[in-house]
């Protein structure tokens, strides 16, 4: 039998060991927890690089653009973030009337030119009008979704739009920055169903869509052409297409009913 004072050696090198076997331990916690507390830090650090890059201006961000994907898609078109010019009050509320004076060509309840569905890889219709107004669309769910973009979607997605009541409110883009910003303001007061975009393709300077409807200016003049492109909005939006706006969810100011 080992003597008393070998069972306390015993004792003490067990207690010894004991501890250091608890410090070890202490220390992977330690260390995992540490590894826990950085990777929460990297996700928390990305997380606000993202919502800074999301909050910005410029023309790639969706911030300010008002995309509503429940009325369609974007179908890989770049949003237009940027900060608009808010527009002056209405002055002439009278469609014809702020038409002629801003030198806009006016066509109302064009021809209908079908409601035929196609694929997202079809070719592009003949349509009658430039841009267009009605006729065959691309299937569902590809119409293109209410917001503002810094890039021409295909015709054939955006006249799917129109056939759900949007309005579409189409630039060249020549068109000076300036000038781009106050239209990117006057959208910002009724982006509700409706779409903005530039248009390279129309003879215009700036336009305006409804299914069957077209208001279109040669030259931007300001103010007088906003009145115009906002009267056309309260006069036909909603009212062409044959499927209701409001099937197609959206909130905020319409073109029918814009903000101040």
């Amino acid at each position: 039998m080992p003597s008393r004072k070998e069972e306390r050696e015993q004792l003490r090198q067990h207690r010894i060991a004991a501890e250091e076997r608890d410090r070890k331990a202490q220390r992977k916690w330690l260390v995992l927890g540490y590894g826990v507390a950085a990777v929460f830090a990297i996700a928390l650090v990305l997380g606000a690089v993202a919502l800074v890059a999301n909050s910005g201006g410029g023309g790639g961000s969706s911030s300010g653009a008002n995309i509503n994907l429940e009325s369609g898609s974007t179908n890989g078109i770049t949003p237009d973030g940027r900060s608009g010019t808010a527009p002056p009050p209405v002055k002439v509320a009278d469609l014809k009337t702020a038409a002629k004076q801003a030198g806009c060509q006016l066509r109302l309840e064009l021809p209908d030119e079908g409601h035929e569905h196609i694929a997202s890889d079809a070719k592009t219709p003949d349509y009658k009008t430039n841009p267009p107004t009605s006729g065959p669309h691309v299937e569902p769910p590809y119409q293109q979704a209410d917001g503002a973009y810094s890039q021409m979607p295909k015709e054939i997605d955006f006249v799917h739009s129109l056939e759900h009541g949007r309005m579409e409110i189409q630039y060249s883009p020549s068109l000076p920055e300036k000038d781009q910003l106050a239209l990117k303001g006057l959208y910002d007061t009724l982006y509700a169903g409706a779409l903005l975009f530039p248009n390279s393709k129309m003879p215009y300077e700036v336009a305006a869509t409804t299914w069957t409807n077209l208001i279109g200016c040669k030259t931007y003049k300001g103010a007088i052409t906003d009145d115009a492109i906002r009267d056309f909005g309260k006069e036909t939006w909603g009212r062409f297409g044959g499927e209701p706006p409001e099937a197609f969810p959206f909130t905020g100011p319409t073109p029918a009913n814009p903000s101040s």
